[in-house]
C-alpha cells in the first residue's frame, strides 16, 4: 500500500539537459525531509519532453537514490500502449516498486479502450500499476465501472485521481472497499480526499514544502486533526502560487529559490512569468520557506 506525502519530482534542467547531480539531490533531500515515496518521470517531471533514454535515466537515478529507504513509483504513461509498455517494462527492470500510468491522452478513448490499454499493461509487465486519471489533461475520464473492472486485475494497485470531485472517492470505496489505495493528485484538496477515503496525495506542492506536506499527512494518519488542519492552512497558499500557471513552471522557480533547481522549463512550456514569481515568492515567505 502507498500512502502519505509522495513527490512527484521535478526533472530539472542545466543548459538544455537532465541535471543529474540537481535531480538526485532533489530526491536525497525529499528523503531526509520525510516524503513517504517518489515519483520520477510523472506530468510535473515534465515526462511529455524527456527522450526515451533521458526517461530512462531519470528513473534509474531516482532509484539509486531512495533504493531501500522509500519506495519508487515511476511514470510509464504515454498516449500509445506499446509505448506504455515499454516504459513500463523498464521500470520494473530498473527496480521500481510502482508505475504510475495515466490515462492515454489526445486519442480520447472510450472506456472499453481505456479498460483495454491498462490490461494490455498490466498483463505484460508484473508491477503494481497506480492508475492516474486526469481529465484536464488527458480530455477523458475513466469512469467508476472501468475502475471495477481495472480492479478485477492482480497488480492494478491503486488510482491518482486529479479530478477534483471529492465524491469520487467515495463512490470508489463504496464500490470497491479497500481494494485500491487511492491516491489525490491535488495538493488544495488532499486532506478533503482522504476524508472521503484516500491514504495520501502524489503532489507537487512537496517538491518545495516536502517536510510540511509529510507532517500533515503524518498528522492525518494518527488522526491528531487540530495538528493536520493548521498545516492545510499554511500550505494553502503555496499550493494557489504554484498553480497559478501552468505546471511545473511555478514549482521549477520556486526550487530555483531554493537552490534545488535552475527554473527552466521544456517548450511548449515556458518559464513562470513575472507576476507568477511574486507570487510564488510570496507564499513561500508566508511559509517559512525563504
Amino acid at each position: 500500500m502507498f500512502k502519505g506525502s509522495i513527490t512527484a519530482l521535478i526533472t530539472p534542467f542545466r543548459n538544455g539537459s537532465v541535471d543529474e547531480k540537481a535531480f538526485q539531490d532533489l530526491a536525497a533531500w525529499q528523503i531526509a525531509e520525510g516524503t513517504h515515496a517518489l515519483v520520477p518521470c510523472g506530468t510535473t517531471g515534465e515526462s511529455p519532453t524527456l527522450s526515451h533514454d533521458e526517461h530512462h535515466r531519470v528513473v534509474e537515478l531516482c532509484i539509486e537514490v531512495a533504493r531501500g529507504k522509500v519506495p519508487v513509483i515511476a511514470g510509464t504513461g504515454s498516449n500509445s500502449t506499446d509505448e506504455a509498455v515499454a516504459l513500463t517494462r523498464h521500470a520494473k527492470k530498473a527496480g521500481a516498486d510502482a508505475a504510475l500510468v495515466v490515462a492515454p491522452y489526445y486519442n480520447k478513448p472510450s472506456q472499453e479502450g481505456l479498460f483495454r490499454h491498462f490490461e494490455a499493461i498490466a498483463t505484460s509487465v508484473d508491477i503494481p500499476i497506480i492508475v492516474y486519471n486526469i481529465p484536464g489533461r488527458s480530455v477523458i475520464d475513466i469512469s467508476v465501472e472501468t475502475f471495477v473492472r481495472l480492479s478485477a486485475l492482480p497488480n492494478i494497485a491503486g488510482i491518482k485521481d486529479a479530478t477534483a470531485d471529492l465524491a469520487r472517492p467515495l463512490r470508489i470505496r463504496a464500490a470497491l472497499g479497500e481494494r485500491l489505495c487511492q491516491l489525490s493528485g491535488e495538493d488544495a484538496t488532499a486532506i478533503a480526499f482522504n476524508a472521503q477515503g484516500g491514504v495520501g496525495c502524489i503532489s507537487v506542492t512537496s517538491n518545495i514544502a516536502p517536510k510540511l506536506c509529510s507532517q500533515m499527512q503524518n498528522a492525518w494518519a494518527a488522526r491528531d486533526f487540530a495538528t493536520c488542519d493548521a498545516l492545510n492552512k499554511k500550505l494553502m497558499p503555496l499550493h494557489d502560487a504554484l498553480f497559478c500557471e501552468t505546471s511545473p513552471a511555478p514549482v521549477k522557480y520556486a526550487a530555483s529559490l531554493l537552490g534545488k533547481s535552475t527554473p527552466d522549463v521544456r517548450l511548449p512550456l515556458v518559464p513562470a512569468s513575472e507576476n507568477a514569481r511574486h507570487r510564488v515568492e510570496a507564499a513561500m515567505k508566508a511559509a517559512g520557506l525563504i
